[in-house]
Parts: C-alpha cells; structure tokens; sequence
C-alpha cells in the first residue's frame, strides 16, 4: 500500500487510508503546521505588497499616498464637492444607538441635512 506524504507536516504518514489520513488531518501537530505555513505566505505577500508599493513610492509614481484630496475635497457626479464628516450617535430609546448619516446636499436641494436610521448594509 502506498506511503501518504503530508506537505505541510513533511513526513510520510504510514499508508494511505482514509481513517490514517483524518487522524492525521485533526491531530494538534498538523494543524499548527498548516497555520504556520499559510501565515509565513500572508506575511511574504504582505512584504511584498510593502516592497512594491516603497519602490512605486520612491519612483515618484504615487501622488496622493493617503488616497483622498489632499485640499479635503471629494469627486462628485458634476465634479469636486466638499467632504462631509461624519456626525456622533444619538440614542434611540431603549433599542440602543442610531448613527446618523449625511445625505449630499445634491439630493436635498440645499446644506448638509442629516438622515435617521441605519447606515446602507446593516
């Protein structure tokens, strides 16, 4: 019967039945080996991330490095428009917080006017 070999653990298991192969698979031993592994490759891509985005940045091919207009204006649908911050919670009875949320002055006809209720996606 033919050896198992397991990548992450580097060891030969000794055959290759489906009973061997799960109580390899859960035990202690291969399931830190697996975790190790995938953490050492999110940490060289990572690294890589950084290095390529250093020698973009050094290149002078990075403008804007925060990712937002540096004059604190946003782009609109007709063009720059000022960047509305976010305004605190306010409670709500006894269900807890409600943010409030700004609503571009585009949709309302005039300044800033803010909206109840939960935020688009929750």
């Amino acid at each position: 019967m033919p050896k198992y070999f397991c990548d992450y653990c580097d060891t030969y298991l000794t055959h290759d039945s489906p009973s061997v192969r799960k109580t390899h698979c859960s035990g202690r031993k291969h399931k830190d080996n697996v975790k190790m592994y995938y953490q050492t490759w999110m940490e060289e891509q990572a690294q890589e991330l950084i290095d390529k985005t250093t020698q973009a940045f050094q290149k002078g091919k990075m403008g804007n490095f925060g990712g937002l207009p540096p004059n604190g204006m946003m782009m609109g649908p007709r063009g720059p428009m000022p960047m509305m911050p976010m305004m605190p919670v306010r409670p709500m009875g006894m269900g807890g917080m409600l943010p409030m949320r700004p609503v571009p002055p585009t949709m309302m006809g005039g300044g800033q006017v803010m909206m109840m209720g939960p935020r688009p996606g929750m």
